[in-house]
């Protein structure tokens, strides 16, 4: 039986980063995927890497991610582009958050550029002038090209650092014995490691559903578009908007967010959880969105596999009011995450099996840190 000191569940984002830095660190690992390739939320997002969005420890493994990011990127094309984040300003309110953010970012030395009305339209002259108030740019931050990057990434930990990597291998038990665990994928193939980490999304259910039943997790869905490339459009870096302001973390933690209205016309965009961001791929079209839908873990298929027409005419009709280029859909479809009121949900099955998900919207920002240091606490620590 193959034996390994690590095996990673999940060759997402989050169980693709573990398995780089355990790797780094003189580990033997095997990372197993189920599908053929990731298909879930690691390849159905923006690519965006915006740590100025987040809060708390997760802002502090942003910043060591886009670190980790340039390191990466230096010895292999992963697609990242340090092209900046601009989070444009429709009204006052959303105005005053950003000079506070801005002030607070100051005193950490995170850079950021407070920018005029006319300085924004300079910079993005495809947006709605009348829309525009000002901005808060990111000069440091990142983009990728999420579908491919994981794929780069997996080939890279392969090459360069000795991960055995096998798609296709559904996990259907794990047990810890006397020698530390023995994973069975559903062919019967069993494999032997000294410890074993699943990074699979609400997936975890599937092995440990009693977990799961006490986890808290939270499943989001979310609705996204990509709009047609449009000759002579460039729109560099991550563009988010007012409804971000009102939404990310790191401005709700400015003192004026407590006093923060939702202006009527907003009304019906928060009660789905939108906010628009836009990000343009290397073809040149355009990624679109999004939108949020919850439901407990234990009842995933309760938010359905369909997207919403509606939904997806308000984010449309929003985005309309913010720039001026024309939007040709293509493409929709909807995204899953996994989240906790936790920030992340890490439980131990005992002392050889790990569980860490739950990271949400957090994980092309974060989780290339935050991976890191899991790496350092758990895997380096004595079995």
């Amino acid at each position: 039986m193959p034996a390994y000191d690590l095996i990673i569940i999940g060759a997402g984002t989050l169980g693709t980063f573990h398995a780089y830095h355990a790797a780094k660190a003189g580990q033997r690992v095997l990372l197993l995927e189920k599908d053929r390739y990731p298909v879930g939320a690691t390849v159905r997002n923006f690519g965006q890497v915006v740590p100025s969005g987040l809060a708390g420890r997760w802002f502090d493994y942003g910043r060591r991610s886009l670190e980790i990011y340039r390191d990466l990127q230096q010895e292999t094309d992963l697609t990242v582009r340090q092209n900046g984040t601009i989070y444009i300003a429709s009204d006052a309110d959303e105005w005053q958050l950003a000079n506070e953010l801005h002030d607070r970012y100051e005193q950490i030395g995170y850079t950021s550029e407070l920018l005029t009305k006319a300085q924004c339209l300079d910079k993005y002259p495809s947006l709605q002038a009348d829309y525009v108030v000002g901005g808060i740019f990111f000069p440091q931050e990142m983009s990728v090209e999420p579908e491919q990057m994981i794929h780069r990434l997996i080939a890279f930990v392969q090459q360069k650092h000795g991960v055995d990597y096998r798609p296709g291998s559904v996990v259907i038990d794990a047990q810890s014995n006397a020698s530390g665990v023995t994973v069975t994928l559903s062919s019967r193939e069993r494999f032997q490691a000294g410890r074993v980490l699943m990074c699979s999304g609400h997936e975890v259910r599937l092995l440990f559903p009693d977990v799961l039943a006490k986890a808290g997790l939270v499943v989001s869905k979310l609705q996204m578009l990509l709009a047609e490339p449009v000759t002579g459009l460039s729109l560099p870096g991550n563009i988010l908007t007012g409804l971000t302001i009102r939404r990310y973390e790191a401005f709700q933690e400015c003192p004026s967010y407590a006093t923060l209205k939702t202006p009527e016309a907003l009304a019906e965009l928060k009660k789905w959880g939108i906010h628009i961001l836009f990000k343009q791929a290397i073809d040149g079209s355009i990624i679109v969105g999004d939108s949020h839908e919850y439901a407990d873990a234990t009842q995933a298929e309760d938010l359905g596999y369909h997207t919403q027409d509606y939904i997806n005419d308000l984010m449309l009709a929003e985005a309309r009011r913010i720039v001026t280029f024309p939007l040709t859909i293509k493409k929709t479809w909807a995204g899953f995450y996994s989240q906790t009121k936790d920030e992340i949900f890490e439980h131990n099955v005992d002392a050889n099996i790990r569980i860490v998900t739950g990271i949400g919207g957090k994980g092309m920002s974060s989780g290339a840190g935050y991976a890191e240091e899991s790496i350092q606490h758990w895997v380096n620590a004595p079995i």
